[in-house]
């Protein structure tokens, strides 16, 4: 009945945004939405994932909202983290956990926080 899902992401700013998920992730932006000479809205993917970044109509997320949360499984855990924090992002540290993941997290420039996590070895 259904192929796939594409989750949207409400952003404050999505040219902004395109910093977490094309510098950070890797991920290829397009299908690009202008209005007022003003990007409200493009795909970020790559050969397997695809999400719609969309203008938030009531601008930045509030401190105390959750919102989204996406849960991210790297090829490589410590090169991901790398990558982030050459970017420019604030990353935790590394930390295996007791039930057998082994993660780290960050917060895009969106709030939202992404955790970052392998089956530890």
């Amino acid at each position: 009945m259904v192929n796939y899902c594409m989750p949207v992401i409400p952003s404050a700013d999505v040219k902004k945004s395109l910093r977490f998920w094309v510098e950070g992730l890797g991920m290829t932006a397009d299908r690009e939405m202008w209005k007022d000479d003003k990007l409200v809205g493009c795909m970020v993917h790559n050969d397997t994932m695809y999400y719609w970044l969309n203008q938030r109509a009531d601008g930045p997320i509030p401190e105390e909202y959750r919102g989204i949360y996406l849960y991210w499984s790297p090829e490589d855990i410590n090169a991901c983290r790398e990558r982030l924090k050459q970017v420019g992002f604030e990353v935790s540290e590394i930390v295996a956990r007791d039930y057998g993941q082994t993660e780290f997290f960050v917060t895009d420039d969106d709030g939202y926080e992404h955790c970052f996590g392998v089956a530890t070895a």
